[in-house]
């Protein structure tokens, strides 16, 4: 019952919204003899953090966002400035009720994200390293819980904490290429983002439990079937594909809300 009432409240909150994302009136809703008018906050059409770029689509695709990584000389790897880009970009979508499916895509050919920084790690001491750890987890945590859905684009590597990062989305697209795994047990280290949680829920305890204690990597055509993806497409297509996905949601968003919605219309104002 908790999951059907927090769902839907996040489609209701999604849906109204829409209301002026579409050019409606402005709607008024009433409850507990109170009247609230919806409204929306716009981010700027782009915001460049340490590594991460966050870009409004054009008015053809309005209420998609992209948080592109962009780290090429390290393979997108995360370190202390990304996690912090990655953070504020994930905050100030928190705040636009204008943003209604954010794509979380990478600039660098064939890398999604290789994981965590480890040549900065070594620089760390033992509680750098935990609270670099415990920021890491608190933001994927951020990512799965945001008001709107999410979706991974993964062409190339996605490996250690870039796999999490792709777990902490609601959808993941992988190009055919793509490299996949959490091969932290090479390294005397576990997963620390989340990996031990969100994999076994996705493709079962049992294989979850072999592609963490081998830190085996898998490729886009099997991720699919095992659960892993719920695309897997020519490599080059995953961001179309993507697209056409969060295209497909927003409109269903607008259905509902028109269908929901409708009898409050009374109570519009322009």
């Amino acid at each position: 019952m908790g999951t059907l009432t927090a769902l839907t409240r996040s489609l209701g909150h999604r849906c109204v919204k829409n209301s002026k994302s579409n050019n409606l009136p402005n709607l008024y809703i009433y409850s507990n003899g109170h009247q609230y008018q919806t409204h929306r906050t716009l981010i700027l059409e782009s915001l460049s953090y340490e590594s991460v770029r966050l870009r409004r689509l054009s008015d053809s695709d309005s209420g998609i966002v992209e948080v592109n990584l962009d780290r090429p000389a390290a393979k997108n790897s995360i370190g202390k400035e990304m996690l912090r880009g990655l953070r504020n970009a994930f905050e100030t979508i928190e705040s636009d009720e204008s943003a209604q499916v954010v794509l979380i895509c990478s600039s660098v050919p064939k890398v999604f994200c290789a994981g965590a920084d480890l040549k900065e790690r070594k620089t760390m001491t033992p509680s750098e390293v935990q609270n670099f750890v415990n920021s890491l987890r608190s933001t994927f945590s951020f990512i799965e819980a945001l008001h709107v859905p999410t979706i991974a684009v993964i062409e190339g590597v996605a490996l250690g904490g870039g796999l999490e990062m792709a777990l902490s989305c609601d959808l993941r697209i992988c190009g055919e290429d793509a490299v996949l795994g959490l091969p932290e047990t090479g390294l005397a280290i576990i997963p620390g983002a989340g990996g031990t949680q969100r994999l076994p829920r996705l493709v079962g305890k049992s294989l979850a439990k072999e592609l963490i204690f081998t830190g085996r990597k898998i490729g886009g055509r099997e991720a699919m079937p095992m659960g892993l993806a719920n695309y897997s497409v020519p490599a080059g297509e995953a961001h179309s594909k993507a697209l056409e996905i969060a295209r497909e949601i927003i409109q269903k968003v607008q259905i509902i809300y028109l269908k929901d919605f409708s009898h409050t219309r009374s109570c519009c104002t322009k």
